[in-house]
């Protein structure tokens, strides 16, 4: 790629043989990668309902949840949401009719979010939406084996950067 980095001085570290300006451009091409194709597979209308990102992505990981429904603060983490901030959505989900909170019976702590029937329909809908568009966009272009490595890279990272105390 290009020169050698001068060492954590200037940002690399032992064992890299990638400049700063070509780490840039890597990561650069990552994140249009992803918008360019995000925009592509998004699914914003289903049945009539809008349905803006973190509300498909809630419904998705409900319909695949069994028993599908999680507890908030577990899903406001896996959204990238605060609490406060996944309180609002939910308070315009269940507003729209597409979950439910539910109280823990052992823990008065816990509230579960759980997907109602039209949730579900919605969700199912939406799904094989995505589905289609991402076999277009996403698994045509790259195929099998690299969409699987791609997913296997960004579970590297997902996990080496997680927070330790969010699990």
């Amino acid at each position: 790629m290009g020169q050698q980095a001068a060492g954590p001085a200037a940002g690399g570290s032992a064992g890299t043989d990638i400049s700063d300006h070509d780490l840039v451009t890597l990561y650069g091409a990552l994140l249009e990668g992803y918008v360019r194709t995000e925009r592509l597979v998004r699914v914003d209308v289903v049945a009539g309902v809008d349905l803006p990102g973190p509300w498909f992505e809630v419904l998705l990981r409900l319909l695949r949840t069994p028993g599908h429904k999680l507890p908030m603060t577990r899903l406001a983490h896996d959204v990238s949401l605060t609490s406060g901030g996944f309180t609002k959505l939910a308070d315009r989900m269940a507003g729209a009719g597409l979950i439910d909170r539910q109280p823990c019976a052992s823990d008065r702590r816990v509230t579960y979010t759980v997907l109602t029937p039209r949730g579900a329909r919605l969700a199912e809908e939406g799904h094989r939406r995505h589905a289609a568009l991402l076999r277009s966009h996403f698994l045509a272009p790259l195929g099998a084996d690299r969409a699987e490595q791609l997913a296997a890279l960004m579970r590297v990272l997902r996990d080496a950067n997680s927070d330790p105390l969010q699990g």
